[in-house]
C-alpha cells in the first residue's frame, strides 16, 4: 500500500522556489473582481503563506467593479473613454468611499488570527497611506477628465523602509497631489509604477485570464515584451488585456526581472506560478526563462541527473562524473530556471574532419517542445565553425529520429579509426552519418 503524501513530494519540489523567494519583492494587482466574486479570503491566506515564508509583499488592489456597482445603485452613469470614466465629484465620491471600504475589508481580513483560521499565529501589520503621488488627466480630445488621474511618483524609500520592518504594504488605486487632491487611478498603472520604482523582484497580475495563448489556445508559457506587445496593440482599449499587457511589458522594458499574468479564478494560481517550475501562467521577461548555451562545470550535477535515468534504460552510455568533467567543453544544455532539462555533446577526433554528435538527452517531462532539434542544430553550427565536413551519431533507440534530419545510415568504416576501434559491439548501435556541406 503506498502510504506517501503527495503533498510531501510537492514541498520538496517547491524548497528551492521557497529559498529563492525569501527576502524578494514582489508587487502583487488583485482586481476587483476576484473580491467581487468571493475569492478574496484564499487570496489573503495566499498572501499571508507569502509572508511567512519570508516575501517582501506591496499589494494593489483593484475596485472597478465595486464602483460601477455603487454608481448604479445611485443612479450615475460617467462618461466613459478608452475604459477610463471621467472621474468628476459624484463619481470621485464613490470612488474614496469604496476604496476606503475595500482597504479597511482587507486590512480586518489580514488581521485575522483565530485559532480556527489560516492566518493564527500570523502577525501581519499592513500598512497603508499616502504612498502615490498623482497628476491630473486632464483634457484630452477635448474632454476634461477632471479628477481622474495618473501616477506621478511612487514613493519608494517609504515603502523601502515599511517592508524593511517586516510590513505588508497596501495600495489602493488613488492617488495624491501636492495641491491636496486625491485622483482616480487605474490598479494596474500603480503596479507597474511601484514594481519598477522598487525593482521589484516580480509583478504579479491577476485578472481574469490564465494568461495568454497560442492560435490553438494553449497557454504561452513565456514571452518577451518584443513578442508580447503586437497581442497588447490588438487589444480593446481600456480593457483588461490592454491594461494588464501594457503594465507587464512597460514593467519588463524597465528592469522588473518577472511579470506574470494569472487568472484569480483558478484557486491555486499564485502559489502554483511561484512554487513550481512551470508554472500556470504567462511570464512576460526580458531575460530568457529557459536559455541553450555551453555547458560548464557548475552543469556535471545536473548533467548526471539527467542522465541517470537514460543510461538505466540502455539508451545511452554510462557517463561518470570523471569523465562528463573531462568532455564538459564539448556539451550544450538546455537550462529552465536552474535545471538542466537537456543536452547534447559535440567530440571532435584529431587530424579528421568529422564530429561525434552524442549524448543527446532531453528530460522525459520536456519532449515535443523541440528542444532535441534545437541541440542538434546548435551543435551542426558548432561542427561548421570549425571546419567539419561530417557528423556522426551511434544509436540504439533514435534511428528514426536522425533520419528525420539529415543523417543516413552508414558503417563502421565510416567512422574515424578511434572511434571504431571504441565501439561496443554488445550493444549494437546504428551509425548514422550527416554531410554539413551547404
Amino acid at each position: 500500500m503506498d502510504t506517501r503524501f503527495p503533498f510531501v513530494d510537492w514541498f520538496r519540489n517547491a524548497s528551492p522556489y521557497i529559498n529563492a523567494h525569501r527576502g524578494r519583492t514582489f508587487v502583487i494587482l488583485i482586481e476587483g473582481e476576484a473580491m467581487a466574486s468571493g475569492r478574496g479570503e484564499q487570496l489573503i491566506q495566499d498572501l499571508a503563506l507569502l509572508h511567512t515564508l519570508g516575501v517582501r509583499l506591496v499589494v494593489v488592489f483593484g475596485i472597478r467593479p465595486q464602483v460601477h456597482e455603487a454608481l448604479t445603485a445611485a443612479g450615475v452613469e460617467p462618461t466613459r473613454i478608452d475604459g477610463r470614466w471621467v472621474a468628476d465629484r459624484a463619481v470621485m465620491a464613490h470612488v474614496e468611499q469604496v476604496a476606503a471600504h475595500q482597504r479597511l475589508w482587507l486590512e480586518a481580513r489580514l488581521s485575522l488570527g483565530l485559532p480556527s483560521t489560516p492566518l493564527h499565529g500570523v502577525e501581519l501589520s499592513v500598512i497603508s497611506g499616502n504612498l502615490v503621488t498623482a497628476k491630473p488627466l486632464g483634457v484630452r480630445e477635448g474632454v476634461d477628465f477632471d479628477h481622474s488621474g495618473e501616477v506621478r511618483r511612487v514613493r519608494a524609500s517609504a515603502i523601502e523602509g515599511l517592508l524593511d520592518k517586516g510590513s505588508l504594504v497596501l495600495l489602493p488605486p488613488l492617488g495624491f497631489s501636492s495641491t491636496g487632491e486625491v485622483f482616480d487611478l487605474d490598479a494596474s498603472e500603480v503596479a507597474q509604477h511601484a514594481a519598477v520604482a522598487l525593482k521589484a523582484d516580480k509583478l504579479i497580475l491577476l485578472g481574469e485570464s490564465d494568461g495568454l495563448e497560442d492560435e490553438q489556445g494553449a497557454l504561452l508559457r513565456q514571452l518577451s515584451p518584443f513578442e508580447a506587445e503586437p497581442r497588447l496593440q490588438q487589444a480593446v482599449p481600456g480593457s483588461e488585456l490592454a491594461r494588464h499587457l501594457n503594465a507587464a511589458c512597460t514593467a519588463a522594458r524597465e528592469g522588473v526581472a518577472r511579470t506574470h499574468l494569472l487568472s484569480w479564478r483558478n484557486h491555486d494560481a499564485l502559489l502554483g506560478e511561484l512554487f513550481t517550475r512551470d508554472g500556470v501562467g504567462t511570464m512576460i521577461t526580458q531575460h530568457r526563462y529557459e536559455q541553450l548555451r555551453p555547458a560548464t562545470l557548475n552543469d556535471v550535477a545536473g548533467l548526471l541527473e539527467l542522465l541517470e535515468p537514460l543510461e538505466r534504460r540502455g539508451m545511452l552510455v554510462a557517463r561518470s562524473r570523471e569523465r562528463l568533467e573531462h568532455e564538459i567543453d564539448d556539451y550544450m544544455v538546455i537550462e529552465r530556471d536552474g535545471m538542466v532539462i537537456g543536452c547534447a555533446a559535440l567530440h571532435v577526433f584529431p587530424d579528421t574532419t568529422v564530429g561525434e554528435l552524442a549524448c543527446v538527452a532531453v528530460h522525459g517531462n520536456y519532449r515535443g517542445g523541440e528542444r532535441g532539434e534545437r541541440l542538434v542544430e546548435a551543435l551542426e553550427r558548432r561542427a561548421r565553425q570549425r571546419g567539419l565536413s561530417d557528423m556522426f551519431v551511434l544509436t540504439t533507440h533514435t534511428a528514426h529520429w536522425f533520419v528525420e534530419r539529415g543523417f543516413r545510415p552508414a558503417s563502421l568504416e565510416d567512422l574515424p579509426p578511434l572511434r571504431r576501434e571504441a565501439y561496443n559491439h554488445a550493444r549494437k548501435s546504428k551509425v548514422l552519418v550527416k554531410n554539413l556541406a551547404g
